[in-house]
């Protein structure tokens, strides 16, 4: 476990809650462990483990564990098999320094999304769970790059975190039509124009891994995202 991974499993723990919140769901933080104790929206997890070491019995008794239920095993340290639990995929934390020097361009057209765009940003993502609500945080961007001939590529953006241990994640990236080093790319510059000059953390796995690598994202340690 490092700063990095922690910050990291923080940031993702917060979009989570934002993404349920905004489904009317009931959601709790503690220092160990985020969790709603009711079914989470298709693709998120019941809970998040926020530190390592937490017990199995811990993170299952803060959430509903019958048959669809899925845990983000931050720090993959635990061990949900004995609970009637399998390994859904294994996945990098991955980070990239706060930006120093002058801003750059970016090579898309890129915009933030607004009630009237989230049906388009919802479309190329696939489906989401991602309600207007989460677009009156502050601290959130929902982004899409389009062209002429329509939509290129989508991502989110979320910030967290106090003074020096303040982040942005970048998430739910998806390339339509865009190379997906560019789309990496423009995306820490649009991250630096929005919410500031911060470190850059999400998580990857297998070959979406490729891109972020390539601009200079690292590695910063293991999840695993366990389901029943």
């Amino acid at each position: 476990m490092t700063a990095t991974s922690v910050a990291a499993a923080a940031n993702n723990a917060a979009w989570c809650d934002l993404v349920c919140r905004a489904a009317g769901l009931p959601t709790v933080t503690r220092p160990d462990l985020w969790s709603t104790p009711r079914r989470s929206p298709d693709a998120y997890p019941d809970a998040v483990t926020l530190r390592a070491g937490v017990r199995a019995t811990d993170v299952l008794a803060a959430v509903d564990s019958s048959p669809g239920a899925s845990v983000k095993d931050s720090f993959a340290d635990l061990d949900l098999t004995p609970h009637g639990f399998t390994l859904l995929f294994s996945a990098l934390w991955i980070t990239r320094a706060a930006p120093s020097g002058r801003p750059t361009r970016t090579v898309l057209t890129w915009r933030v999304v607004d009630a009237a765009t989230l049906p388009t940003w919802a479309a190329v993502h696939g489906p989401t769970a991602v309600g207007a609500a989460v677009l009156d945080d502050p601290a959130v961007r929902l982004l899409i790059a389009t062209d002429a001939h329509g939509p290129l590529a989508v991502a989110a953006l979320n910030r967290s975190g106090t003074g020096a241990g303040t982040v942005v994640g970048v998430s739910n990236v998806r390339v339509l039509r865009a190379d997906a080093v560019t789309v990496w790319s423009d995306l820490q510059v649009v991250a630096r124009r929005e919410l500031g000059p911060l470190p850059l953390v999400g998580y990857e796995s297998g070959d979406d891994l490729d891109a972020p690598r390539a601009i200079g994202f690292e590695p910063a340690g293991p999840l695993r995202v366990w389901t029943r």
